[in-house]
C-alpha cells in the first residue's frame, strides 16, 4: 500500500511538473529560443558549473561540521557522497533526498538517521534565513523596479488575495487549536504514554532529532560555519550572475539583476516538484522581463541554467551513488568518538 502511495505521489508531482513546463513554454517562439541558445558561450556555462561544484563541496564540509558537537566525525567524502545522492533523489522525488542522504550517511558512517535529520532541518532553516536576507537586499537595491511590478499584480488579484488570507487565518486557527489539544492530551496522559512502546520509540527519535537541530549552538568552529554558509550562497549568486554572459540576450545585465534571479531562482528550486521544473522557468523568465529581456531570451536563459545544473547533479550524484555504496559501514561500527 505504501509503495502504491509513493508511486501515485511521484506520478502526481510529475504531472504537475509537466503542466507547469507546458505553461512556461506557452506563447514561446521556439525558433527565437533556438537561435539564442545557438549563440551560447559555453565557457561561461562551464564556469558556473565549476562554481556550483565548489558550493556542493562547501556544503558537505559545513554539514560535517554540524556533527562535531555530537561526537560524530564522518569523513568529508562520506558527507559529500551522501549529499549528492540526496540531490540526485530530489530530481526524481522532491524532499525524498533529505531522508535518503541521511540513510546513506548512516550506512557509511553509522550516524543515526534521526540525528542527521535534525542537522538537515537546521540546514534548511539557515538556508531559509539566507534566502530571506537576499530577498531583503534585492528589494532595497531594486525597490523602484519591483514596486510597480508587484503593485500591478496585487491590484489585479486583491480580492482573490483577501479571500485566500481569510482561508489561511481559519487554517492557522485550526492548526493552533489542534496543536494545543495534542499538547494537553500528552500532558494529561504522560504517565501512560511512557509505558507505550511506540511512544518510547517516538521519544527516542525526537531526542535524536533535537540533538541534530541544536548542534549548531554547541559548535566550536562557528566562524568557519558562517564562512561556509556565506560562501555557499555566494556560489548561488555567481551561478546566476555569471550565466548572464553565456547568452547575448542577458550578457548586459547588471549584478543587481543577478540578485533578483538568485531570489526567484531559489524560490523556484524550492517548489515541491521534481527539480523545480516549470516553476523555475516561469519565475526566472518573468523576472527577466523586469530588465527588458524578451520572453524568448529569458526562457533560453532559464533552460540553459536549469538543464546544465540538473545534468551536473545527475552526473555527480550518479558518481557519488556508486562511490557511496562502496563506503558502507556496519551498524556495529558507528563513527563516533565521545570526548
Amino acid at each position: 500500500m505504501k509503495k502504491t502511495i509513493n508511486v501515485l505521489k511521484y506520478l502526481l508531482l510529475l504531472a504537475v511538473s509537466v503542466f507547469l513546463m507546458a505553461y512556461a513554454l506557452r506563447s514561446i517562439n521556439f525558433s527565437a529560443v533556438k537561435a539564442e541558445l545557438s549563440q551560447a558561450n559555453y565557457f561561461w556555462v562551464a564556469v558556473t558549473l565549476l562554481v556550483s561544484v565548489a558550493g556542493y563541496v562547501s556544503r558537505a564540509i559545513r554539514w560535517r561540521m554540524q556533527y562535531a558537537p555530537l561526537g560524530y566525525k564522518p569523513k568529508v567524502m562520506q558527507a559529500y557522497h551522501a549529499l549528492m545522492v540526496g540531490y540526485l533523489a530530489n530530481v526524481v522525488l522532491p524532499r525524498a533526498g533529505e531522508v535518503i542522504r541521511c540513510t546513506l550517511l548512516r550506512q557509511s558512517s553509522g550516524i543515526p538517521v534521526n540525528v542527521s535529520l535534525g542537522t538537515v532541518i537546521t540546514e534548511r532553516v539557515i538556508d531559509l534565513l539566507m534566502l530571506l536576507s537576499c530577498m531583503g537586499i534585492t528589494l532595497l537595491l531594486e525597490f523602484d523596479r519591483l514596486k510597480d511590478f508587484f503593485l500591478e499584480i496585487f491590484s489585479e488579484k486583491f480580492h482573490g488575495l483577501e479571500q485566500n488570507l481569510q482561508t489561511l487565518y481559519v487554517l492557522a486557527a485550526v492548526a493552533v487549536f489542534g496543536t494545543g489539544a495534542m499538547i494537553w492530551f500528552v500532558y494529561r496522559n504522560i504517565a501512560k504514554l511512557r509505558q507505550n512502546t511506540f511512544f518510547k520509540k517516538l521519544s527516542a527519535f525526537v531526542r535524536g532529532l533535537w540533538q541534530g537541530i541544536s548542534s549548531v549552538a554547541r559548535m566550536e568552529q562557528k566562524g568557519a560555519f558562517i564562512f561556509h554558509t556565506v560562501f555557499i550562497w555566494l556560489t548561488y549568486y555567481l551561478g546566476s550572475y555569471l550565466a548572464f554572459f553565456a547568452l547575448p540576450g542577458t550578457s548586459g545585465l547588471s549584478w543587481q539583476a543577478g540578485m533578483a534571479i538568485l531570489v526567484v531562482g531559489g524560490l523556484g528550486m524550492s517548489a515541491p516538484v521534481q527539480g523545480g521544473i516549470g516553476v523555475y522557468h516561469i519565475l526566472v523568465r518573468t523576472a527577466l522581463l523586469l530588465y527588458a529581456v524578451p520572453l524568448d531570451k529569458g526562457m533560453a536563459y532559464a533552460l540553459i541554467t536549469h538543464t546544465t545544473g540538473a545534468l551536473l547533479v545527475v552526473l555527480m550524484g550518479g558518481i557519488s551513488l556508486v562511490a557511496g555504496l562502496g563506503q558502507t559501514k556496519g551498524k556495529d561500527q558507528p563513527a563516533r568518538q565521545v570526548a
